[in-house]
């Protein structure tokens, strides 16, 4: 029996594709806490949650460009420069709806909830490589059979 590639069995939610556990930071952390759990989970972008609600997020330029390009000393608290208006995501999405929301908005990181609460981020990253994946799939069988193929003319 042949496997079934994941692309054909179904559509593919945003719970299979999306970098989890999140990385959070509560709303009253300092500028210099966020950058180092950036550095330290090395990502660009942290869910500000506070008692398990997403309250926002703030990326990397959100901390150079609000943070230290405004003058903010490095003790300021991550919600002055978070983005309190975030576009979200539910687990149970078929990935078509969040590559609408990401032509729609034209954000980089989507939160991802389930029942409301941050279980993940899908990043442009995460559907390029779900772009990757189904390519395989589809090209897998083909390249079997180039190479079955004697060389040369038949």
């Amino acid at each position: 029996m042949t496997p079934v590639p994941p692309s054909a069995q179904g559509p593919v939610s945003v719970g299979r594709v999306m970098s989890a556990p999140p990385v959070t930071v509560a709303p009253d952390a300092s500028l210099a806490e966020a950058t180092r759990r950036m550095a330290e989970a090395a990502v660009g972008s942290l869910l500000v949650v506070d008692d398990g609600a997403l309250c926002g997020i703030v990326t990397d330029r959100d901390l150079a460009l609000r943070g230290l390009g405004e003058g903010r000393p490095l003790g300021s608290r991550v919600d002055a420069v978070m983005s309190p208006r975030v576009v979200t995501l539910d687990a149970g999405d078929e990935i078509h709806a969040a590559y609408r929301a990401f032509r729609r908005t034209g954000v980089r990181r989507l939160p991802v909830l389930d029942g409301g609460r941050p279980v993940g981020v899908l990043t442009l990253d995460d559907l390029l490589l779900d772009v990757f994946r189904r390519l395989a799939d589809l090209l897998g069988p083909v390249a079997w059979s180039v190479l079955r193929e004697p060389p040369g003319p038949p």
